[in-house]
């Protein structure tokens, strides 16, 4: 059996984990500020440190889900340049639901047990690079 390509993998299974990441990404941008759809395309790949980047398409969509279920609330506000623009916030629906979320799907990374098991595979990786001379 051919061993899998590990970058091949690597982007199959990050475009699977970036799909359900953008949901929190965008709500806890809203949860900093009001910003409106356009603006939160550069500022979800910032936040996310470039590990994320979404079409205005995929931020219009998730927002359009947000607002139906009540989690986001938009108010159209004047703009100095242009027509007026529709401003996005969380509701205190949206705020719960991301504080949910971070507890029980964030926080989890800083547990000792999960932190110490990341170190252990991190650390693990860098003896293997040191012992084949790759450092």
């Amino acid at each position: 059996m051919k061993p899998p390509d590990i970058q091949e993998s690597l982007l199959q299974w990050e475009e699977n984990y970036k799909r359900g990441l953008l949901s929190f990404w965008m709500m806890l941008l809203l949860a900093g500020q009001e910003m409106y759809a356009y603006e939160m395309q550069a500022a979800v790949e910032a936040l996310s440190q470039g590990t994320l980047s979404a079409s205005e398409n995929s931020i219009y969509r998730a927002l359009r889900r947000f607002t139906e279920a009540g989690l986001v609330r938009s108010e159209l506000q004047p703009s100095e340049v242009g027509p007026p623009r529709r401003y996005f916030s969380l509701t205190p629906a949206g705020r719960e639901l991301l504080e949910a979320f971070i507890r029980r799907n964030i926080l989890v990374f800083q547990s000792p047990p999960v932190a110490e098991a990341i170190r252990g595979v991190l650390e693990s990786e860098e003896q293997v690079e040191v012992k084949d001379g790759k450092r």
